[in-house]
């Protein structure tokens, strides 16, 4: 909320002005072809202007909200995008394509890589553990020569679903301490529901979108390698290492949080500051270019001239990506300033529905409202707290009030959602493509995972 300023209109034409913001946006980017960013900017001031935000604000909001997911997805992208690019360009990620080829098999490639990306999601976070991957995922799909979705779209639903679910991801983590439910339940239960729900939602919906929308990948973000230039090609291992740098020190810092969260460690110790910084996921990913470099790079023979233009070239394809992204956390930004998301949850708390409904709902509202799984995960749990805390449910029944709040807050992320503009410009499909494919897989994922939900829940009521 802005300060100083509190939303007068009620949750019915609040609804109805978020509801005409995403048609706005939608026409112009389908019919009129209007560029993303600038069909953002335009949707986010007339969203302001509507809502009645005061004048001498919107402008401050909208720079703001920007600028809050801009410096984010700028150092995770941009970093990200030179670890790539080191990979792709010494042959790495070849190597490890062929290699996965030739142990999982072409028809497995696709479950390999989702696989791979689910267990690299238990600590790293889905922005950063995606761009990690995807210079694997595109050398595996030239290799084979086969639709990018594929390959593509277990690996991100991978993700996905660990960064919702399972602690000690923020959302959950957090979830789980205003809940006061127990972290390791919590834990416990997410990695029972975690493989089928990928399996479902992320592997088998791969398949569908690929035969529905069977484009191939024509151009790399990362560039493409040359295989005249490629004389020593990096051993399998070493591109691996290359990999695991940003996910063990990524696993540092979220393993640490969770040690804080279950009250084993002092999280004002010096030491604990010092692991924690070194493993967020800016610090993280430029320690990963740094080894990168030298490993893939320097030791063989690459000089600095040389390392120069192949760190520089990796940076000019990916600034619409980061561009676009932050204009998309910009719209969501607008919307959470205009309180839209919080009238509408605080209407729907009070129906009188099953608590592990009412979360659910509370949660997907505020998901679809303003854009963040996690902003709607903690607000929803934060709303819901109160009553769930004099329900008197045992551990079990906590830990599924958890996590059906964490389903609703990945339900059909959309146009106000940062990470749907993040998947879609990587991965080359365009807004329409984008909403049949990503918007529909997290709405699947939300529901499927609330089903598994309250079907635990159901069982832990009657013990």
């Amino acid at each position: 909320m802005i300060e100083g300023w509190e939303q007068t209109m009620g949750a019915a034409p609040l609804l109805g002005i978020a509801a005409g913001a995403i048609l706005l946006l939608l026409v112009l980017v389908i019919r009129f072809k209007t560029h993303a960013f600038l069909a953002l900017t335009i949707t986010s001031l007339l969203t302001a202007l509507a809502t009645g935000i005061p004048l001498a604000k919107i402008v401050p909001t909208i720079i703001t909200s920007f600028g809050n997911t801009l410096g984010s997805v700028a150092l995770l992208v941009g970093l990200g995008a030179m670890l790539g690019k080191l990979v792709e360009f010494s042959g790495g990620a070849a190597v490890l394509a062929e290699r996965m080829v030739s142990i999982f098999g072409e028809k497995r490639a696709p479950f390999a890589l989702g696989l791979a990306s689910l267990i690299m999601g238990f600590p790293i976070f889905f922005d950063a553990g995606l761009v990690v991957m995807l210079p694997v995922i595109f050398a595996v799909a030239q290799r084979l020569r086969g639709p990018v979705l594929a390959y593509g779209i277990p690996a991100a639903a991978a993700f996905s679903v660990m960064h919702v679910f399972a602690p000690p991801h923020p959302g959950p983590v957090s979830a789980t301490e205003l809940y006061n439910a127990n972290l390791g339940v919590v834990l416990l239960l997410a990695l029972v529901i975690v493989f089928p729900l990928w399996y479902l939602t992320g592997a088998r919906w791969g398949r569908v979108v690929a035969r529905r929308h069977p484009y191939q990948l024509t151009s790399s973000i990362f560039g493409e390698e040359d295989p005249e230039q490629v004389k020593n090609p990096p051993r399998v291992g070493t591109v691996i290492a290359c990999l695991l740098v940003p996910l063990g020190l990524i696993f540092l810092n979220t393993g640490l949080d969770f040690l804080r969260a279950a009250g084993v460690v002092d999280s004002g110790a010096l030491w604990f500051k010092v692991g924690s910084m070194l493993g967020t996921a800016p610090v993280a990913l430029l320690i990963a270019v740094l080894f990168a470099s030298y490993v893939l790079g320097y030791r063989r023979g690459e000089d600095g001239v040389e390392m120069e233009k192949i760190l520089d070239s990796a940076l000019g394809p990916i600034c619409s990506v980061v561009i676009i992204t932050g204009a998309g956390g910009m719209f969501g930004g607008v919307l959470r300033a205009s309180g839209i998301g919080d009238a509408l949850a605080h209407s729907l708390s009070d129906t009188g529905l099953p608590l592990i409904v009412a979360a659910y709902l509370v949660s997907a509202i505020l998901r679809v409202a303003q854009g963040s799984a996690t902003v709607a995960l903690v607000t929803a749990a934060g709303l819901m707290a109160p009553a769930v805390a004099g329900a008197g449910y045992n551990p079990v029944q906590l830990a599924c009030i958890v996590l059906a709040t964490a389903a609703g807050s990945v339900f059909a992320g959309h146009v106000n959602d940062s990470g749907f503009w993040l998947v879609g410009r990587l991965m080359g499909m365009d807004v329409t493509t984008t909403l049949k494919v990503w918007t529909v897989q997290q709405a699947i994922e939300s529901v499927v995972g609330f089903g598994m939900v309250c079907a635990v829940f159901g069982v832990a009521s009657l013990v």
